[in-house]
C-alpha cells in the first residue's frame, strides 16, 4: 500500500487563478497560499505569501483552480469498461452489466477497479467524487489510499447482489458500512445509494432513507433516466417517478436525484420544492440515448444541479473536462439556442456547485481561506490551448484531462508533473488486464485470479 505523501506548506504562484467563489474572481498572476490542509489565502502573486519560506511551486502559463467535483460514478465498473457498449440502458443493464457484477465483483476486485478508477479521476483533475455501488466498504478503502476526497455509498437493491446476496439485509448492510466509515478518515462521508424506483421497493426506499436521515447521511437514487422508466413507475400507480418519490417522502435537502431526464414541469416543481439536488450525466445518457435532462430549466428554478460522469462502464471514462463540454454543447443543440449552458454555469457545476449538491460546499469546491486545500494546476502552454482570451471557455470547450499538471487533495499534492503518487498505476493497469481475460470465462474460473490480486 503506497503512503500518502506528507501535508507541506505551499505557495503557488504566478497562475491564472479561477476561485470560483460566489464572485467569480479570475486573478492574473495569481497565487495561492496553503498551510496545512487547508487554503490559507488567495490573491495576486505581489500580495500573497511575501515572506513564504515554505515549498513554492511555480504556475506561470497555468490556470489554479479547485479541483473538479465527479458527482457520480460506480467506481469499480472501470473494469468492465467497454464490454457491451452501443446497447439500450434495459439490454446492457439486465442482460450484460448485471450478470457480470454478480459474476466477477468481489471485495478485491471492488477494490481494484475502484483504485484504477481512483487513478484516472486524480490524473484528469479530479479531487472529489461522488460513488454508489456494492462492496462500498472496499471501495472507499481504495478511495483512502488513492487520497481523493470522496462521498461514497453502499448500495441498495431489491435482487440478490454482489457481497448482499440476501436482498432481505440490504439496508442493514448499508447501514453498517456507514456506521463503520462515518469518523474513519475525513476525506470519506459515507452515504446510501437506492439503485433505482424500479429495482427498490417502496418499503426499501422508505427505510433507505430513514437510515440515512437518521444518521445524516446523503440519500442518492437513480431516478428517471428514460421514459420507460416514467411509463413503467406511472403504469404502477399513476405517479411519475419523481412525485412517486415524493409520495414516500424520500424528497429533502439531501437526496442526490441522478439523471431526472424524462421529468416534466410538475417534477421540477416538486424538486424544487423538496430542496433536492440533481447530477446531470450528459455523455452516458447519450451514449445510451436514454434522453436529455432539462437541465436549463433546473437552474432558473434554482435547483442545485451537479455534474458527473457515471461508472465509465456506460461513458466510457471519467473524463470531467470531457463531461463539460458535452454538457456545454448538448444543451445548445437540443435547445437551438447559442447561449444557454454558458462555460461559466457549467464549470461551476463541476466545481462548487458539485460540492454543494454533496452537502460539503464548506468544505472544497472553491478556493477561499478556510476551505481543504484541493486544487488542481491545468498547463495551459499547449497547442490547443493557445491563445488564451477566456480561461473558462478554454476549459469548458478545448481543455483535456491530460492537460491536468497537478493535484492537490486535502493539501496533499498526489499528483505532481503528470505522476501519480499514491497509486502503483502499472500494477493496478496489469491486475485490471489479468481481470478482463477473466470475464469471458465461466463463473467458477474467477477463482484463478484470486490469488493476482
Amino acid at each position: 500500500m503506497t503512503v500518502l505523501p506528507d501535508v507541506t506548506d505551499t505557495l503557488i504562484q504566478g497562475a491564472t487563478v479561477l476561485s470560483m467563489d460566489q464572485e467569480n474572481r479570475i486573478i492574473e498572476d495569481g497565487a495561492v497560499l496553503v498551510r496545512g490542509d487547508r487554503i490559507l489565502a488567495v490573491g495576486p502573486s505581489s500580495e500573497i505569501g511575501k515572506d513564504f519560506t515554505g515549498k513554492i511551486l511555480d504556475a506561470g502559463g497555468c490556470v489554479v483552480m479547485p479541483g473538479l467535483v465527479n458527482a457520480h460514478t460506480h467506481l469499480p465498473m472501470s473494469l468492465f469498461r467497454g464490454l457491451a457498449d452501443d446497447l439500450p440502458l434495459m439490454v446492457w443493464l439486465n442482460e450484460h452489466m448485471f450478470p457480470a457484477e454478480a459474476a466477477h465483483i468481489r471485495p478485491e476486485t471492488a477494490w481494484l477497479g475502484s483504485l484504477l478508477s481512483c487513478a484516472e479521476l486524480l490524473l484528469s483533475g479530479v479531487t472529489c467524487c461522488c460513488d454508489g455501488y456494492f462492496h462500498e466498504t472496499d471501495v472507499a478503502r481504495a478511495v483512502s489510499e488513492s487520497g481523493l476526497r470522496g462521498v461514497l455509498a453502499q448500495g441498495v437493491i431489491d435482487y440478490p447482489a454482489p457481497g448482499v446476496p440476501d436482498p432481505a439485509t440490504n439496508v442493514d448492510q448499508a447501514l453498517r458500512y456507514v456506521e463503520a466509515w462515518k469518523n474513519r478518515d475525513s476525506r470519506i462521508v459515507p452515504s446510501i445509494f437506492c439503485h433505482s424506483p424500479y429495482t427498490c421497493s417502496a418499503d426499501t426506499l422508505k427505510k433507505a432513507k430513514q437510515a440515512a436521515r437518521v444518521q445524516g447521511v446523503l440519500f442518492q437514487i437513480h431516478v428517471a433516466e428514460t421514459e420507460g422508466e416514467k411509463n413503467m413507475i406511472q403504469c404502477s400507480g399513476g405517479l411519475s417517478p419523481v412525485a412517486y418519490l415524493e409520495s414516500l417522502g424520500v424528497l429533502d435537502d439531501k437526496t442526490l436525484l441522478i439523471h431526472a431526464v424524462a421529468v416534466d414541469r410538475h417534477d421540477l416543481e416538486i424538486i424544487q420544492k423538496s430542496k433536492a439536488s440533481v447530477v446531470h450525466v450528459p455523455e452516458s445518457n447519450m451514449k445510451l440515448a436514454s434522453g436529455v435532462s432539462p437541465v436549463p430549466d433546473m437552474l432558473a428554478l434554482g435547483i442545485p444541479v451537479a455534474l458527473g460522469t457515471d461508472g465509465s462502464a456506460s461513458n466510457n471514462d471519467l473524463d470531467m473536462f470531457g463531461e463539460m463540454g458535452s454538457a456545454a454543447r448538448l444543451h445548445k443543440v437540443i435547445r437551438k439556442d447559442p447561449t444557454v449552458m454558458d462555460a461559466k454555469t457549467v464549470l461551476r457545476m463541476a466545481t462548487c456547485e458539485g460540492a454543494r449538491a454533496l452537502g460539503l460546499g464548506d468544505v472544497t469546491g472553491s478556493l477561499e481561506p478556510g476551505k481543504k486545500a484541493d486544487l488542481i494546476v491545468v498547463d495551459m502552454r499547449k497547442p490547443h490551448l493557445t491563445p488564451m482570451y477566456n480561461p473558462q471557455s478554454h476549459l469548458v470547450y478545448s481543455a483535456k484531462g491530460s492537460d491536468v499538471r497537478d493535484v492537490m487533495v486535502d493539501g496533499r499534492m498526489v499528483v505532481e508533473n503528470r505522476r501519480l503518487l499514491t497509486v502503483d498505476l502499472e500494477g493496478v493497469m496489469e491486475q485490471a488486464a489479468a481481470f478482463s481475460r477473466q470475464v469471458n470465462r465461466r463463473p467458477q474460473d474467477f477463482e484463478d485470479l484470486k490469488g493476482d490480486l
